[in-house]
């Protein structure tokens, strides 16, 4: 799903020319005609999300400069581009200080509108990602932080919201992959345990001769190499929460002994000559049937009982692919920033053939699959390039590379090394044809030629991606006697 992008604008002719060129970058757009509108817009619930605001500041009633003021007092973190007819210095700096995220001045051409929302977008994501993260180290995720516009994570929410309100025990459960972590810290974070501890154990990881001193802790010398007193995941989540995921991997041994903490709120640590209390809140997650294992004997039915008391399942990756944008875009702007790298989005294109895979290892193998992609990109939009292990598995997408053409090889004489040439269309030569370097101006007026006819005449991007000014390249067409292309400068949109 695409980036709705909200118009606010008084002027009716204004509001139909931004928005017919909005959609021809390929986003969503809604229009308002004033700022209460517009604020009424963003506090609507239930609504689709607006991603960016485009906002006129010269407005009746609630002009633009009092939206960004409301915005900020209630906490909106909704990015916004202001836009005005009279593009003052200290209207710009009146504007950025209220919280804008750009400026443009009427009428915008649609290249600079395009390059400012492909920023704002970014520069939100990143923002809120950057939100998150805090909100999860400090125990206070919500399910505000969720990223999902499908009807069946919206029941998810729904009843994870309801157990947040108690501590009831939660079995969540799903495919690997799905974020069951997730949910769980969601329900603490909406809690009244919100911000005390949550101590996760994967229980399919534990080594068999330790999981009752991981789990319950031990006391000194209570066992050959128990050098130091060991409180155990139960004592370090007290007064919060304890997330057990893959519960179903647990010894039988142990699930006795896990029944009876959940029963007295009290464990045994290992050595310990009496029980020690615990106040845990406890969620555990599973990727298998523990029904099925309750009937091979591998679980046991009375804490089967006891854990499932309010089962919540989470849908695969592929049941919900609404959601696959939204979570690629947030993907590619954290991983972007953590790799010192510039990634505005992905291309309509690269979304396109992520929704149609079916992800059997869900939101962790989209997540380790833009990850790739963001270490092999070299421009500042993810293609359907640097996916070519999911395109391999998509049909329609064929990434195969062109061979190059037949190498042309010399009849050698006497004494003469045998010469093997193979020439790429796209690399410039630096001998001439009588085996002396060429001039500078041949290979540059070459490179320029080429550059026009590969971005299709799109003079801002030839520009960016020769490192020169506009006026620059202009001088440089006319030095070299090119005329300016035909091609409309044009791009692909972003969806973010």
């Amino acid at each position: 799903m695409t980036s709705l992008i909200l118009v606010a604008d008084d002027d009716p002719v204004q509001r139909r020319l931004l928005e017919a060129m909005i959609r021809r970058f390929g986003y969503e757009v809604e229009t308002v005609e004033s700022g209460e509108q517009a604020l009424a817009r963003l506090r609507q619930v239930g609504a689709p999300p607006v991603s960016l605001l485009l906002l006129d500041l010269v407005m009746p009633d609630l002009d633009g400069m009092g939206v960004l003021t409301r915005m900020r007092d209630a906490k909106i973190t909704t990015p916004a581009i202001v836009q005005t007819a009279h593009g003052s210095i200290e209207t710009v700096i009146s504007a950025m200080r209220a919280g804008a995220q750009d400026f443009v001045v009427k009428p915008v051409g649609a290249e600079r509108l395009q390059i400012s929302i492909k920023n704002a977008l970014s520069v939100g994501a990143l923002t809120e990602e950057m939100r998150r993260i805090s909100r999860r180290a400090q125990g206070a995720l919500s399910f505000k932080d969720l990223v999902s516009r499908s009807e069946a994570m919206g029941r998810v929410v729904r009843l994870g919201e309801r157990a947040a309100t108690s501590t009831i025990p939660v079995l969540i459960e799903g495919e690997s992959g799905v974020g069951k972590e997730l949910i769980a810290r969601a329900i603490q974070g909406a809690s009244d345990r919100r911000g005390k501890p949550f101590v996760t154990v994967n229980c399919g990881a534990l080594p068999a001769n330790l999981v009752e001193s991981i789990l319950f802790g031990h006391e000194k010398g209570a066992f050959t190499g128990a050098t130091e007193k060991h409180i155990g995941k139960f004592a370090e989540a007290n007064g919060g929460t304890l997330f057990l995921d893959e519960i179903g991997e647990l010894p039988l041994d142990i699930q006795v002994k896990l029944l009876r903490a959940l029963q007295e709120g009290e464990i045994d640590p290992v050595g310990a000559r009496r029980p020690q209390r615990v106040d845990v809140r406890l969620i555990s997650a599973t990727n298998r049937n523990l029904i099925d294992l309750v009937k091979r004997g591998l679980f046991r039915e009375d804490l089967f009982y006891r854990l499932n008391v309010f089962p919540i399942s989470v849908p695969p990756l592929r049941t919900r692919r609404q959601d696959i944008p939204d979570l690629a875009h947030r993907f590619a702007v954290r991983i972007a920033a953590e790799e010192g790298k510039t990634i505005r989005g992905l291309t309509a294109e690269a979304l396109s053939l992520l929704a149609r895979y079916d992800w059997p290892g869900n939101v962790r193998q989209l997540e380790n699959a833009v990850f790739r992609a963001v270490v092999l990109a070299e421009g500042d939009e993810l293609t359907v390039t640097e996916f070519p292990q999911i395109a391999a598995h998509v049909g329609g997408y064929d990434m195969r590379v062109p061979p190059l053409p037949a190498p042309r090889i010399e009849a050698p004489r006497a004494s003469e090394i045998v010469r093997v040439e193979i020439r790429d269309p796209n690399v410039l030569p630096l001998l001439g044809d009588n085996g002396e370097m060429r001039k500078l101006e041949e290979i540059e007026a070459q490179a320029l030629r080429f550059a026009l006819t590969h971005y299709r005449g799109q003079m801002s991007e030839i520009a960016r991606r020769l490192g020169i000014g506009r006026s620059t390249l202009y001088r440089k067409m006319k030095e070299y006697g090119f005329d300016e292309p035909e091609w409309p400068e044009t791009s692909d949109s972003l969806v973010a």
